[in-house]
């Protein structure tokens, strides 16, 4: 049987939870979790979520509540750090880098000696 369910719409007023890749860092409810293949020597670890409309059209307009969620739960953005779609967040001494695309994002934990 086909499945012809459609994806997931990005709502602010949907909610959180926590993310695959750190319990501290949440990801929108309904974003769909996809496994990614990275080869970036600074990442951890990292998951994508598909969630139509996430980034506004192209992925030019990032998230503002989610950031501003993000805020509130303690993650810091870097804001000297951002390049074009890519988004930093410290917490503590851990850093999240989350790549904004018009339906998903990919969210990646950077390791401690990272270079960015």
């Amino acid at each position: 049987m086909l499945n012809l369910r459609s994806p997931s719409t990005y709502e602010r007023e949907a909610g959180y939870k926590k993310s695959a890749i750190n319990e501290d860092f949440i990801v929108p409810t309904n974003a769909e979790q996809q496994e990614i293949d990275f080869d970036n020597p600074n990442i951890l670890k990292g998951s994508k979520y598909k969630l139509k409309d996430i980034g506004g059209e192209q992925g030019l307009y990032p998230p503002l509540r989610y950031f501003q969620e993000l805020e509130k739960s303690g993650w810091g953005e870097l804001k000297d750090k951002r390049m074009g779609h890519v988004h930093f967040f410290k917490k503590d001494k851990t850093v999240i880098s989350v790549v904004v695309k018009e339906d998903f994002i990919e969210v990646y934990e950077m390791k401690k000696d990272a270079k960015f």
